[in-house]
């Protein structure tokens, strides 16, 4: 918590210019792929080191800092100098709960010091987070859970009779890692493990009493938002019913909580559910009920993305009109522009999703050479570094184009996301990707088409 002493750095947020905190933590991310660091920055991250919470960066956050301003030292952002915010106090703390493990030998962790030696105290605020402790109720009451390499169930170990910040930020601390993660990989690795810190969260709420009225609070939205991110690797590795469960539950969460935005956000994935589950009626009401609880929060990106999901519900209903009105609905608020009402969770959310998205309805009304042209886009326009996104755009590319009548570019794009299945672990692309190789099945002479069919048939898991 920030002390009466609190300063604003004044210099790191000169350094954001016209930015907003979404932007620029996004632009954090990217820095930190570019030196094969990964951190978890969001739009609060960056408004703690603006307002001078956060009075020394860790040491990964340090190094892309000093990546995305070579020449200038910590003391030139507005930092203070790491012996002054440490000093003797950075020995070994009794009683300081184990550190998260790294989810998995693919996306390593940032070299930092281990949790043994970091400070518990209020001047070591960025460590907090990084110990991604779940659970500490005292010395003798730790529970930490793991993404990807087991850890200790969350029913085995009480939860704390007192839960406050350290416990809320670790809620918090997991739903981007796994966002993080998913972005980078794919859901199919991911999802048993994640379940583990979401029984984790609900056991907090269950058992735990919240400190403040404000904890209680992020504590809720965060269970929810931990129960979305676990729904999505379900919905994203095919299980749908797991996912529609996971749905249900934030929702209800949310509800009892009064959260619009958690609202909101359940109501958006359920719509994206729905239509995949080939329920569309459901997923323009849902897009619809998401809508409604989004517009408390003045958040166009928000309402541009719900149109987008409405309109996905209307193209599976065939009802063009339908369709083309939520879509423009979805240009005109997504052209307001980013803001910071902006919800964390939509850093996804940019022209590539939007081309995406379009190319799904026009897809789902038949018009498939529409549909490419969106697809292509949204190829061109995505950050190569989110391989999982690329390698899906690809795949509808390459149904778009088989459809449209042009093989030879559909076996080649085809070819790229076979490119890059070594990294990415998703049902949804394998199964886009096969959806591609049916339609080209009858172009199989043409030898494109047979070079990208015979490794298409080698690579498939399902095959």
């Amino acid at each position: 918590m920030a002390s009466s002493r609190t300063v604003p750095n004044l210099a790191f947020r000169r350094l954001r210019a016209q930015r907003s905190p979404g932007e620029f933590a996004a632009a954090v991310r990217r820095a930190a792929r570019e030196i094969g660091e990964q951190v978890a920055c969001d739009a609060r991250y960056i408004g703690r080191v603006e307002a001078g919470e956060i009075r020394c960066p860790n040491y990964a956050y340090e190094r892309v800092f000093l990546h995305m301003f070579p020449g200038r030292t910590l003391v030139d952002l507005g930092f203070s100098a790491r012996e002054d915010v440490r000093g003797r106090a950075a020995r070994p703390t009794p009683g300081t709960p184990a550190a998260f493990p790294a989810p998995s030998p693919a996306a390593p962790t940032p070299a930092s010091p281990p949790a043994s030696v970091k400070n518990h105290s209020d001047t070591s605020e960025e460590s907090d987070v990084q110990r991604r402790a779940f659970m500490t109720g005292g010395p003798t009451m730790v529970a930490t859970v793991s993404l990807g390499l087991g850890g200790t169930p969350a029913a085995a170990v009480p939860a704390p009779r007192r839960v406050g910040e350290a416990e809320v930020r670790a809620v918090e601390e997991a739903v981007r890692r796994i966002r993080l993660l998913d972005d980078r990989h794919g859901a199919d690795g991911l999802y048993r493990g994640a379940a583990q810190p979401l029984r984790a969260a609900y056991a907090l709420l269950d058992t735990g009493t919240p400190t403040r009225r404000s904890t209680a609070e992020r504590l809720h939205s965060g269970a929810g938002e931990l129960s979305i991110s676990v729904g999505w690797l379900a919905h994203d590795s095919g299980r749908f019913d797991d996912a529609r469960s996971h749905y249900a539950e934030a929702l209800a969460t949310a509800r009892v909580a009064g959260d619009p935005a958690l609202e909101a956000h359940a109501f958006c994935n359920t719509s994206f559910l729905a239509r995949d589950s080939g329920r569309y009626r459901e997923a323009v009401r849902a897009a619809q009920a998401g809508r409604r609880a989004a517009r408390q929060l003045f958040s166009a990106r928000l309402l541009s993305l719900l149109a987008l999901r409405e309109a996905a519900g209307w193209a599976g209903l065939g009802d063009r009109t339908g369709c083309e009105q939520a879509l423009s609905q979805a240009h005109s608020l997504f052209e307001q522009g980013a803001s910071e009402a902006d919800p964390e969770w939509m850093s996804f959310f940019g022209e590539p999703e939007l081309e995406a998205q379009e190319a799904l309805c026009h897809a789902a009304l038949g018009d498939w050479s529409r549909a490419a042209r969106h697809a292509y886009r949204a190829t061109v326009l995505q950050d190569p570094h989110f391989a999982r996104n690329l390698a899906l755009y690809r795949a509808e590319l390459a149904t778009d184009l088989a459809h449209a009548g042009r093989p030879d570019e559909a076996a080649a794009a085809g070819q790229q996301v076979l490119d890059l299945l070594d990294q990415v672990q998703s049902s949804r692309i394998h199964a886009r990707l096969a959806a591609a190789a049916r339609v080209l099945l009858p172009q199989r002479r043409l030898p494109e088409v047979g070079a990208f069919l015979d490794r298409h048939t080698s690579t498939d898991p399902r095959t």
